[in-house]
């Protein structure tokens, strides 16, 4: 071998069909979902692509134990299908339309087409000496980002990775700008309903545990604004320095959120930084009823949200958005060594270089999915797709109370709907412990049969299951189906004399 790395012009071109082809034919199949079949001259023919495969851990533990590949594969193109069919079997599939579990992230093709042709040309996004295109690209997908979510034109920010780094990006500003580095007695507040990431990112800018306070949420899952005021009032005679307040707009367990005008009020009368996690729900702004669901939402001081959920674009495309993206520059920005000062602009064209907004320098061209997207269909369409899991979501909530195996217990909020089982009348009787349990084991038997993906999440201190229909290609139909098997495989578990867990 020559060391190039390369291959011939024939064989690259071969590659890139089938890779096409395969991503191609896997968006039709996962498109169709598994709760259809499809008709062939008047049969019935295979099931299109489940939504997980029963086999996918037996595939893992031989990939986990592979031999470094000393020397080159015999066919690249026999391995194109193999990663193909590595890719199907062994792995849940999000763009399904029966992935009704997390957030789903159906990319629309135009995204895959983004990431592509951005990884194809080795695209530089950090530096506009050498991505004078791609950074204005950025620059537009941004504000056009701004645009649709109905915040101020003084809003800006950049892409990252997805809300986990956006949360961090914009809690690192916060810190900065109110507290400092070193940040003592600094101390931040947010509801038991909040994402992960947020304590996370505050674990990683050295905000102990000692000080930050999670609030129990109200009965509406919501952060308790009386309760905060109290805890901040303690705190500050306590001679702690509060300093951030984080929002949900759009929790992950049922799509709640916050109280956000009176947040934004009490945090400008305090002089507390308030961020709005958006991850999933922010992009309900581009509809006039999640706008209203979402006022206050332009108050923020921050914003993160990820277009690679209700925006419809390939995973790892998150955004952070400021009120005032100068912070941006204040908490990441830093002096060129010397290799790079050739390159530094001083046009004075109000232009950012991003690796001054945030910790990445080589970054990913992740605008451009976003980019494209929105060129090629409008941003009316975009309007359109999130309206339509808003009234998937209706449709279903009021599906599921018909149904006299359930009731709802949540929602329908921003595409969100959760929902408990009611035993049958002749069930034994069991403990809410062993009615969870229940609920646990027929999401496991909805995925062990490939037929959907639903997980169970805890409301009120109980388990209820939970869909989330903001997929596009979700169909009435379809979802109602998937209720009727939950339907199905609760009343045969409800109606069991065993118990939870294989006992009897």
């Amino acid at each position: 071998m020559d060391g190039s790395l390369t291959l011939p012009a024939d064989v690259v071109a071969e590659l890139g069909r089938r890779v096409w082809e395969l991503v191609s034919e896997h968006g039709d199949a996962a498109g169709q979902g598994a709760g259809k079949e499809r008709a062939t001259q008047g049969r019935a023919v295979e099931r299109a692509l489940p939504v997980a495969s029963p086999g996918a851990r037996g595939l893992a533990a031989g990939l986990r134990g592979e031999p470094l590949p000393e020397a080159a594969a015999g066919d690249p193109l026999a391995l194109v299908d193999a990663v193909g069919r590595l890719l199907r079997e062994g792995n849940a599939h999000p763009d399904h339309p029966d992935f009704l579990a997390f957030v789903p992230s159906p990319g629309t093709v135009t995204g895959v087409l983004g990431a592509a042709l951005a990884a194809g040309f080795a695209v530089p996004t950090g530096w506009r000496f050498t991505g004078a295109v791609s950074s204005a690209i950025e620059s537009a997908a941004v504000r056009w980002l701004v645009e649709l979510l109905g915040l101020s034109p003084r809003y800006s920010g950049l892409f990252v990775s997805g809300g986990s780094t956006a949360n961090l990006t914009a809690l690192t500003a916060a810190r900065d700008a109110l507290v400092g580095t070193e940040a003592p007695g600094a101390t931040a507040y947010f509801s038991d309903q909040t994402h992960l990431s947020v304590p996370r990112a505050l674990h990683v800018l050295g905000i102990g545990r000692d000080r930050v306070r999670v609030l129990p949420a109200d009965a509406q899952r919501r952060i308790p604004v009386a309760d905060l005021v109290r805890r901040v009032a303690r705190d500050r005679r306590d001679g702690l320095r509060p300093f951030l307040v984080v929002a949900n707009a759009g929790t992950t367990a049922t799509g709640d959120v916050d109280p956000l005008p009176e947040l934004a009020a009490f945090c400008r009368d305090e002089g507390l930084w308030l961020h709005v996690d958006g991850a999933f729900g922010a992009p309900a702004a581009l509809t006039a009823r999640g706008r209203a669901a979402l006022a206050g939402l332009d108050a923020a001081d921050s914003v993160s949200v990820d277009p690679h959920k209700w925006l419809f674009q390939p995973a790892g495309t998150g955004c952070v958005l400021l009120r005032d993206p100068a912070r941006l520059g204040h908490a990441f920005g830093v002096a060129l060594p010397g290799y790079l000062e050739a390159g530094a602009t001083a046009d004075g064209d109000g232009e950012v270089d991003y690796l001054q907004w945030g910790v990445e320098q080589t970054r990913e061209f992740r605008a451009l999915r976003l980019w494209m997207s929105l060129k090629v269909f409008g941003a009316d369409a975009f309007r359109a797709a999130v309206e339509r899991g808003m009234r998937t979501a209706d449709d279903t909530a009021a599906y599921i109370r018909c149904r006299p195996e359930f009731e709802v217990v949540t929602g329908p909020s921003l595409a969100v709907v959760t929902f408990r089982g009611v035993p049958p009348a002749d069930a034994p009787p069991r403990s809410p412990a062993e009615v969870d349990g229940l609920v646990e084991e027929v999401c496991r038997d909805l995925r062990a049969e490939g037929r959907a993906m639903v997980v169970p999440v805890g409301v009120g201190g109980r388990r209820v299951f939970r869909l989330c229909v903001i997929n596009p290609r979700v169909e009435r139909d379809g979802v109602r189906g998937v209720v009727d098997r939950i339907a199905e495989l609760w009343t045969a578990r409800a109606g069991s004399r065993e118990r939870p867990g294989g006992t009897a």
